[in-house]
């Protein structure tokens, strides 16, 4: 047995297994293995663990593919400098040129000395070695030579110029807390007080505005002075939801296409807008021949189509109707089944009169336009000077802004127009008045 420098035993080596053999290398064959270019094996045994380990060789073919891989600095071939001398090279160079390079080296170089370490360079010759003395009676002489600069306002003992000075006020907790407040009713309101009910003094919370103090019930009933009939709210009591009334339906709209169509035909002076809301019965050769009837009308100003299951068919007859009216002022499909392509078609037939102030078509059965469509709207939109009013969801920030800030344009430019015509009118009727 031997001995550690521990002093633990430790089991005598056999002649078969070396306790502790060098690290040798074994290469294997080249032909049975395709690896051994690469790596090659390094087998140690310590006492009787064997252990195999595979390092990268480093031979001669990776070597020179390592040597060969071309250097370049800026397009320009590096490996003629591999084995040029440092000082030789500094040699090669001019003064401006060596100058040039040292304005180029890290400042932050502790090496270097402390007044190369700056790009400033002073070309001014030296003054020689500091004399404190002689700079301390320099800048004191100066100092008493120097005539001091004339007051504007000569000085006056116990006159205060300029703000004074004042300490800041206490925090309002802090004075809130020093005070004390000491309010004496009298005996008639304490007493009233002391034998009021619990009905009674949520009626007079109620009057003083201490909301926090009861709950929804007692608040609006103490304001209209009615008495709740049930015990259960209180101090403490729980309010529960009341029922909502029930609300009437909307009337169903009772207009007639047929009748509609004959009045837009013959161009009825009272039918300025046409109103066509919620009818899902109108069919789309009935849409179609109130389109073409509306084509040649001259008094018609809105036309309502909302919640009419309208698609693509009928817009594309309204398209047709939009670029050929030139009176038509409003325009609502809201609630329909419009893709969002036919949507920015008619956004651009806008365009062919402009005459259009407000166009609604949202909530259709494609909730999201897309990026491509909101931005082909938003370029109609800008280049539109007379809309006012357009309801369409944007997902998107930057069409959304767009439009709004083009909307806004066109709203303040038409309400400069409306009060230059006005002032117009007003003038014309004045000079009419002065002239009868």
């Amino acid at each position: 047995m031997e001995r550690d420098r521990w002093g633990h035993d430790q089991p005598s080596p056999t002649r078969d297994e070396p306790a502790e053999e060098p690290a040798r290398n074994r290469l294997s064959d080249g032909d049975s293995d395709d690896d051994s270019d690469e790596y090659e094996e390094v087998t140690t045994i310590t006492r009787t663990l064997k252990k195999t380990t595979y390092k990268p060789r480093v031979t001669a073919s990776l070597a020179s593919k390592e040597a060969g891989v071309n250097k370049k600095l800026f397009g320009k071939d590096l490996s003629e400098y591999d084995n040029m001398d440092m000082d030789d090279m500094l040699d090669q160079l001019t003064a401006e040129e060596i100058d040039m390079l040292s304005r180029d080296v890290d400042p932050d170089d502790s090496l270097m000395p402390p007044d190369q370490r700056t790009a400033y360079r002073c070309d001014k010759s030296a003054t020689g070695p500091l004399n404190r003395k002689k700079l301390i009676d320099h800048i004191n002489e100066q100092a008493t030579s120097e005539p001091d600069r004339p007051e504007q306002v000569p000085f006056e003992a116990g006159i205060i110029r300029g703000k004074k000075w004042t300490p800041a006020p206490a925090p309002q907790e802090q004075q809130r807390a020093d005070e004390q407040i000491a309010l004496d009713l009298g005996d008639e309101y304490e007493s009233a007080l002391t034998d009021a009910s619990e009905n009674e003094l949520v009626d007079l919370a109620a009057i003083l505005g201490f909301h926090s103090m009861m709950n929804q019930d007692q608040y609006h009933a103490s304001l209209l002075g009615k008495k709740l009939d049930t015990e259960e709210v209180g101090w403490s009591g729980i309010t529960r939801a009341s029922r909502p009334k029930p609300m009437a339906p909307e009337p169903p709209n009772t207009t007639d296409p047929e009748q509609s169509i004959e009045s837009v035909k013959r161009d009825d002076p009272e039918v300025r807008q046409l109103n066509l809301n919620n009818i899902k019965t109108i069919s789309a050769e009935q849409f179609g021949r109130l389109c073409q009837a509306a084509t040649t009308n001259t008094r018609l100003e809105g036309l309502l189509v909302s919640n009419t299951a309208m698609g693509d068919a009928y817009a594309e007859k309204l398209v047709q109707l939009i670029e050929t009216n030139p009176n038509i002022k409003e325009i609502s499909i809201e609630s329909n089944f419009i893709s969002p392509p036919m949507i920015a078609r008619l956004v651009k037939a806008l365009l062919k009169h402009k005459s259009v102030e407000t166009f609604r078509a949202a909530n259709q059965r494609s909730q999201v336009l897309g990026n491509k469509i909101e931005m082909e709207i938003t370029k109609y939109v800008e280049q539109n000077p007379n809309l006012l009013q357009l309801g369409l969801n944007f997902d998107f920030n930057d069409a959304r802004a767009r439009v709004s800030a083009q909307l806004q344009k066109n709203r303040d430019r038409f309400r400069t127009g409306k009060r230059s015509r006005l002032s117009c009118r007003l003038f014309r009727d004045l000079i009419w008045k002065k002239v009868a």
